[in-house]
């Protein structure tokens, strides 16, 4: 149905146009919604993963659900602190959220999925088995208010290159694709790093790919923005990544649940980069704009800094209307 896409915006953009010109409207008990059916989609540059849209420019809870997934864990308190209230309506005991894929991730049955595949594919690199299971026979068994979108997740080796294909069963077109493409594509580099190999290209398959009615006019004022540059992420570092990730969801935990964490002077930048803007969420949730400023003056210009700079407005804007830092 569609070609092959550069960017995340590329794909946002040809997406939310076909599905806002579908005419045939689905009831549904979460809402109404328009619909396109066994969709493929294909990014060709996994990194270029960041929209760098005004509206979709989500770069603070893309980056948090991920680190979510990497805990291992389903805990909602982890997910509200970058979503907050929009899992809360997912989670049928307040507690834990049942299609959070932590926990399949790293411990489905006992089995941790992550690190079976990264050992078969550096064992045997050509081998079509590398494949993660998210989606389970026991989400039927009674209505849980949340049950995992994603059925299964691919690593596929070739020519040095690891690309990767997900496979959907549903799949929100304005608020789940955008963190759908970044976390997989994230977890894809992770992989492909950790068996030596360069990333390849991204598939993503869904079932039903839809667009909420509700969520209709925000697709529209998107589109309205127009094309937006083609920049992407830098590429993980070589080598090893798990100890970087080890330190970075230390950094994270620091500043989530106490509001302040020690720095790793160390870290290569691409990891300083991220725990810095995981530094400038935390201070924008506390209204610190002297903080704020501070990290978007580290921040290189050509991939972060505008996510950051968002956040400051934001604040600026809040005071002027009387609203206390």
């Amino acid at each position: 149905m569609f070609g092959t896409h550069d960017t995340l915006d590329d794909m946002l953009h040809d997406v939310l146009k076909a599905l806002l010109a579908e005419k045939t409207c689905v009831k549904a008990t979460r809402g109404d919604f328009t619909e396109l059916f066994g969709v493929n989609l294909h990014l060709e540059n996994p990194r270029a993963r960041l929209s760098r849209s005004e509206d979709k420019s989500k770069v603070f809870s893309a980056l948090g659900e991920f680190l979510w997934y990497l805990s291992g864990e389903t805990k909602l308190d982890f997910i509200d602190y970058y979503v907050p209230g929009r899992f809360q309506e997912e989670s049928d005991d307040q507690i834990t959220v049942r299609s959070g894929y932590g926990e399949r991730l790293f411990s489905f049955n006992g089995v941790n999925q992550i690190e079976n595949v990264i050992k078969l594919l550096r064992e045997k690199p050509s081998s079509r088995r590398a494949v993660i299971q998210l989606f389970d026979a026991t989400d039927l068994l009674t209505h849980y208010k949340s049950i995992p979108c994603t059925c299964t997740l691919q690593f596929l080796a070739r020519n040095d290159r690891l690309n990767m294909f997900v496979s959907m069963r549903s799949n929100d077109a304005f608020l789940g694709l955008p963190h759908d493409v970044f976390s997989f594509t994230m977890l894809q580099e992770l992989v492909a790093r950790s068996v030596g190999m360069e990333v390849g290209e991204y598939k993503h398959c869904a079932g039903s790919l839809h667009l909420y009615k509700k969520h209709a006019a925000r697709a529209t004022r998107y589109l309205e923005e127009g094309y937006q540059s083609k920049i992407a992420m830098p590429p993980m570092p070589q080598g090893d990544p798990w100890g970087n990730i080890k330190s970075l969801q230390t950094y994270e935990q620091g500043l989530r649940e106490q509001g302040a964490a020690n720095f790793q002077p160390a870290w290569d930048p691409y990891w300083q980069e991220l725990a810095q803007l995981l530094a400038a969420y935390r201070a924008y949730k506390d209204k610190n704009l002297p903080v704020v400023l501070d990290l978007t003056g580290r921040l290189r210009p050509s991939v972060y800094k505008m996510f950051v700079e968002a956040k400051a407005d934001l604040l600026v804007a809040g005071a002027a209307n009387g609203v206390a830092l």
